[in-house]
């Protein structure tokens, strides 16, 4: 035993915001807990990887754990004590940092990150929760089928300690601990023979997962020159052009998510539009239009005069997609080396709008458009992680497939409804190009609800999933995947631990009992969770 070493009520592995969610749910009720994080920033998706929440028309009012609304709130009153907003925007109590159309909330991945450090803050200061971050696990203990302990290392020093705990909550981005641990998972695409999907293929295809993508951050000073140097793969991604894409990969072209149309995508900086009437509804319009304020996170307007020279723009379109080939089960070497494909893709990308993209006004590149490294919170300027799409998925007790929640196969009947369910989220099927070749699949979706049984392995008894490792299919996980339902997942999963150490249970006996779910259903109701979507509500 060293001195970091310990035990626990509740190990979690991974500070994305399943994990955060499952720690603050955890500590709250008194539960010794430790949080564990690869990156500097908790948060994940919604900070280190850089994108804006992706969520359903419905979030204002309906449609969330009141947790979850806490951290929204708490990123809107950021803005409102720090930032030098104009006294229209100050009042808007659905304030919009930047004006974007793929969120009713775009804002900067910092503020996301000091709302999330504020809101564990309670319990670090308490000793209930301990955060250790920029560690990895690297291997695991069981004892029969359950989970003993889990050893993690220190990235910055190299240095090893073990956690041992009655529960552990894999929150990590791809899965990392169900290798580690032995549970079984599933990885890529199932086959229809498995599903029975109408969208799945014939024979599964474990290495196709879909697209990863590194997330970056520019402003445009027009007049000046900021463009990078030129990135060394940079003639491979200028000529890389993939047969349903219709155009090379670093242009405007690229197929309509939901079409699969091949059109033009149009690009302006500081378009100068009304920031105080983007509605951000993309049931009523993807948003697309102008890639500029898809995913704007600070729109100069909203702002005294002067107070920033551009708008802020988050760069996550399709043309940084990189779906070469899968890091899942690569060895590291190839994982390494894949990841950093994936930022030469991006860096390209940005190269080419600097040096060689054509202009609405006739002329070439825009040299203005500068690197926001600072943003980012990195050297190089990219997001500090990956944006995984997809992860190992536990082989659970409940697996949602597409004709559980697809509206085309529902109908009117809307998404199937669980005696058992631990939240609700809605989205549309939207699975990302992969590395199997295959263009995007969108299927509508219909408002749906989380099952117990998704955040339960079929064997290994102490472990839960809390991110993108629950008991999807490859399909389904294109909805089950978005910011709200992560964390949804992450706070049933923290309360389930909570409800089997009060009344010394496990998961399995809990979902194997109508009167124990109903007791955990009480437990997520008092905390805020909502289990049901009212009859009105229908998909997009």
């Amino acid at each position: 035993m060293t001195q970091h070493d310990s035990r626990v009520d509740v190990l979690i592995v991974g500070g994305g915001l399943g994990g955060v969610a499952a720690a603050l749910a955890a500590a709250r009720h008194g539960l010794r807990v430790h949080l564990t994080e690869e990156y500097a920033w908790l948060g994940g998706q919604l900070t280190s990887q850089g994108v804006p929440p992706d969520e359903h028309p419905w979030i204002e009012e309906i449609g969330c754990t009141a947790s979850y609304r806490e951290l929204r709130d708490g990123i809107r009153d950021h803005y409102r004590r720090h930032y030098p907003l104009t006294e229209a925007a100050r009042a808007r109590e659905d304030l919009n940092p930047g004006a974007g159309w793929v969120s009713k909330l775009c804002h900067e991945p910092r503020a996301g990150s000091a709302v999330l450090e504020a809101m564990v803050a309670p319990h670090t200061a308490s000793r209930r929760l301990t955060v250790d971050r920029q560690v990895r696990p690297v291997d695991a203990t069981t004892d029969g089928d359950a989970v003993t302990s889990v050893t993690l290392r220190s990235l910055p020093t190299g240095g090893e300690y073990t956690v041992e705990a009655a529960y552990v909550i894999d929150a990590t981005e791809t899965g990392d601990l169900l290798p580690l641990t032995g549970t079984e998972h599933v990885t890529g695409f199932e086959s229809r023979t498995e599903t029975g999907e109408p969208s799945a293929p014939d024979q599964a295809q474990p290495e196709n997962v879909q697209a990863l993508t590194y997330c970056f951050a520019v402003d445009h000073l027009e007049g000046e020159d900021h463009t990078i140097p030129r990135p060394k793969r940079y003639e491979h991604w200028r000529s890389v052009q993939p047969d349903f894409w219709g155009a090379p990969l670093l242009s405007w072209t690229a197929p309509n998510p939901r079409t699969l149309a091949v059109g033009e995508r149009h690009f302006s900086p500081n378009p100068g539009d009304d920031a105080l009437a983007v509605t951000a509804d993309q049931s009523q319009d993807p948003g697309d239009g102008n890639l500029w304020a898809f995913r704007r996170i600070i729109a100069k307007d909203l702002y005294a005069p002067g107070a920033f020279a551009s708008d802020i723009c988050l760069i996550n379109w399709p043309s940084i997609d990189y779906f070469e080939k899968p890091v899942l089960e690569a060895t590291e070497e190839q994982r390494n080396q894949r990841l950093s494909d994936a930022k030469q893709l991006s860096l390209s990308m940005l190269y080419w709008m600097q040096t060689e993209a054509p202009r609405p006004d006739g002329g070439i590149g825009w040299p203005g458009l500068r690197l926001r490294a600072d943003v980012m919170g990195t050297a190089d300027g990219l997001a500090m992680a990956p944006y995984h799409r997809e992860s190992r998925r536990i082989r659970g007790l409940e697996t949602v497939r597409e004709q559980d929640v697809s509206g085309q196969i529902r109908g009117d009947k809307g998404a199937r409804s669980y005696p058992d369910s631990v939240g609700v989220g809605m989205y549309r099927i939207d699975l990302h190009p992969s590395t199997g070749g295959d263009n995007y699949i969108d299927v509508p979706a219909e408002p749906f609800e989380i099952p117990l049984g998704m955040l339960i392995p079929q064997r290994t008894t102490n472990l839960l999933a809390a991110c993108k490792n629950v008991a999807t299919t490859h399909i389904t996980n294109g909805c089950y995947r978005l910011h709200p339902v992560e964390w949804n997942l992450g706070e049933a999963a923290g309360l389930l631990a909570v409800h089997c150490l009060e009344e010394n249970t496990t998961p399995h006996a809990v979902h194997a009992s109508p009167q124990q779910v109903a007791a955990l259903q009480e437990l997520l109701v008092a905390d805020g969770v909502e289990l049901h979507w009212p009859d009105t509500v229908h998909g997009y």
